[in-house]
C-alpha cells in the first residue's frame, strides 16, 4: 500500500539540497541549525578556555578562593 507524497513527509537532504546546506528549524523557526564543522577560531577559544581552566584549578585548588583566605 503506497501512500501519496505530502508536504508533511520528511525529505532526505540528498533529495533536495547538499548535506552541508541542509538546515533544521527549532523553536517555531526562530532557531536554524545546520550540520558542519566547527570554525577554527572557535576551536582556539575552546582551547584557550580549557588551558585557563587547568591553570586556575592548579593555582587555586582548595581553600576559599582568591582573596577569601582567612590568614592572620
Amino acid at each position: 500500500m503506497d501512500k501519496a507524497m505530502t508536504d508533511d513527509d520528511p525529505v532526505t537532504p540528498a533529495e533536495h539540497e547538499p548535506y552541508e546546506a541542509d538546515t533544521e528549524g527549532f523553536g517555531g523557526g526562530h532557531i536554524r541549525a545546520r550540520h558542519g564543522r566547527v570554525n577554527r577560531w572557535l576551536l582556539v577559544v575552546y582551547l584557550a578556555l580549557f588551558a585557563w581552566g587547568v591553570y586556575y584549578a592548579i593555582l587555586y585548588w582548595g581553600g576559599l578562593g582568591p582573596g577569601l583566605d582567612l590568614t592572620i
